[in-house]
């Protein structure tokens, strides 16, 4: 959430050449503290000798909706080298309608790249903010799931355990603001963080290239220190 403000005052600032000139670190080559943090707690990971990717979002964020091509593509490229996992941030009782939604189609098995885009697509293109429970039966309808069975798991205990752990582990990671990538549980980064001392992105595109950079770097370090 962050983002949209990196990139007005970098704008703004009109100074953006000599900046990145100074600067001491960069996406190649990044520096914690500066354009990624290692958490002081690691977290426990379940992905065994692969790599554990978080990403922790909101389908309300337009951050989120604009980083998605750009991330899931980074994620193909990794192939079976790393584990991709998301996790839906909470905010207040305005969007809880939203990560449930998320949560109850994880639980059902039904969370496919297709069906994640068209929610997000149905909230930032067509404007639905599905943030009331009919909204989202309405939608889910006529994406041809069953309603009944989705109201069912949609209301369950199983489903509010799942928000409940997004919580925690918002938490535990030290999460306060979205989009923003962990790595094996130690490390996390984002658009905004990747470009926080070279100050150089114009465009929400040159943020997302630079994080990737980052995660390329944070990867690579991950997979070294984990033989």
């Amino acid at each position: 959430m962050r983002i949209l403000k990196r990139v007005v005052g970098a704008l703004a600032l009109g100074t953006l050449a000599l900046v990145a000139g100074s600067a001491s670190a960069s996406p190649a080559a990044p520096k914690a503290g500066v354009e990624y943090q290692l958490l002081s707690a690691p977290q426990p990971t379940e992905s065994g000798k692969k790599i554990e990717i978080t990403e922790f979002f909101a389908y309300y964020c337009p951050h989120c909706h604009s980083f998605e091509p750009a991330l899931a593509a980074w994620v193909k490229k990794q192939g079976d080298n790393i584990v991709y996992k998301r996790v839906h941030v909470g905010r207040d009782e305005s969007v809880a309608p939203q990560q449930k939604l998320f949560y109850t189609l994880d639980a059902m098995g039904l969370l496919s790249e297709q069906m994640h885009n068209k929610i997000f697509d149905e909230m930032h293109l067509a404007h639905n903010r599905l943030n009331r429970d009919e909204q989202v039966f309405d939608f889910i309808v006529k994406q041809g799931v069953d309603k009944q069975k989705f109201v069912d798991t949609y209301r369950s205990f199983g489903v509010a355990g799942r928000v409940r752990k997004a919580s925690a582990m918002m938490a535990a990671y030290q999460i306060d603001s979205w989009p923003m990538l962990a790595v094996d549980g130690r490390f996390i980064t984002s658009p905004s963080m990747a470009d926080d001392e070279k100050k150089s992105a114009t465009t929400e595109a040159q943020l997302h290239t630079e994080v990737l950079q980052v995660m390329d770097v944070l990867l690579a370090k991950a997979k070294a220190e984990k033989k």
